[in-house]
């Protein structure tokens, strides 16, 4: 057992005292999900690294390097001094009241419960100097919209595992936690050189996500087309949709993949059109009233064809659900295909692939 691995001594703080007593309910809970071994240790290995960090604070970081800029706030690479780990903090400012912020703190912690294989770590939460920090497991591999940067085009076997791990990950929070994830992107869906794929971002501070609204400028191009329906004759419209340009890691520019090439007939060798991108209000009318975009034919297989469709009916009564889409025949290939994901990712972003499981030291 887990727990019987960790020694509490006498004078650990109590907020550490109370993560290491967490990890006894916390590994009935790892009992319950289907994982191989590798996930199950290195779950573990994340969970009693944690348990060693205690409570966060603010002078205890030391700043590596940007990962990341949007709507929702910078995201930077830092090392937690005391516990010497590689972390992920996201700083979000908002000009808020004590009581709402301490709420937003408060409702963050349910991410202490969130712990799969497909869904980022989360080390703790805290507020400090007019930001929000939330400090997570770094992927350093960035974002699936900066693989997709550098590879120009990723295959169909890679997609294959991209597909499982993102099903699997909305599966956990809907199946364990209740949560749906509202904002499933390529931004939102990280990697790293172990070959590990991560949901992050699912919003489960209302908070949080009431106050940020006002500063809204999101990818609308990600949103559902019910929402587009609703948000379309807004007169602001036009000036939110102005895009936070992203950044690769350390500070490489990653830039957003464009959400605006034309979705009529694809062109080109890789199926990408070539022709100048769409007005934001052009595309957000496009997708409202316009059927849906395909797949060009001879790119792909047609399980992969019918998978897309299958996503993106606009009628939620007539679109495949989740359980649908975990049994599709394309999720059910690439369950079984041997894809050497890991290597790669590695290739494709120049990092060098661990030889161990051991997480959050680089």
């Amino acid at each position: 057992m887990l727990a019987n691995r960790i020694h509490v001594h006498p004078y650990v703080p109590r907020t550490r005292i109370e993560s290491i007593a967490n990890l006894e309910a916390l590994q009935k809970k790892l009992g319950e999900l289907d994982l191989d071994e590798q996930q199950r240790k290195r779950l573990e290995a994340f969970l009693t690294q944690k348990a060693q960090v205690g409570e966060l604070k603010d002078d205890d970081f030391h700043p590596i390097c940007e990962l990341g800029a949007g709507n929702g706030g910078v995201v930077n690479k830092v090392r937690h001094k005391p516990s010497r780990l590689v972390m992920a903090r996201k700083l979000i400012h908002l000009e808020i009241k004590p009581a709402i912020r301490n709420q937003i703190i408060r409702e963050l912690q349910v991410l202490h419960e969130c712990n799969s294989p497909y869904i980022v770590g989360f080390y703790g939460a805290f507020y400090s100097d007019g930001e929000i920090s939330i400090c997570m497991e770094h992927m350093d591999g960035g974002s699936l919209d900066q693989v997709l940067k550098e590879a120009r085009r990723i295959p169909e076997e890679i997609l294959g595992k991209v597909s499982i791990a993102v099903l699997r990950g909305l599966a956990y929070l809907r199946e364990k936690h209740q949560i749906m994830h509202r904002d499933v992107k390529p931004s939102n869906i990280l990697v790293n050189s172990r070959g590990e794929i991560k949901l992050c971002d699912f919003g489960v501070s209302g908070q949080l996500i009431d106050s940020m609204a006002n500063s809204f400028v999101g990818t609308r191009s990600y949103m559902s087309v019910s929402q587009l329906s609703f948000s379309l004759p807004a007169q602001d419209a036009l000036p939110r949709a102005e895009a936070v340009p992203s950044r690769g890691p350390c500070g490489t520019e990653a830039g957003s993949a464009s959400p605006a090439p034309s979705p009529q007939t694809p062109g080109g060798r890789h199926g990408m059109d070539s022709r100048p991108a769409m007005a934001i209000f052009e595309l957000l009318d496009y997708i409202v009233n316009e059927p849906p975009p395909r797949l060009p034919l001879g790119v792909f297989t047609n399980d992969f064809n019918e998978f897309v469709t299958k996503c993106l009916i606009k009628n939620p009564a007539e679109r495949a659900d989740l359980k649908m889409l975990m049994n599709h025949t394309f999720i059910k290939r690439a369950e079984v295909e041997e894809v050497d994901f890991a290597g790669w990712m590695c290739k494709t972003m120049g990092l060098n692939q661990p030889s161990t499981p051991t997480r959050g030291t680089e």
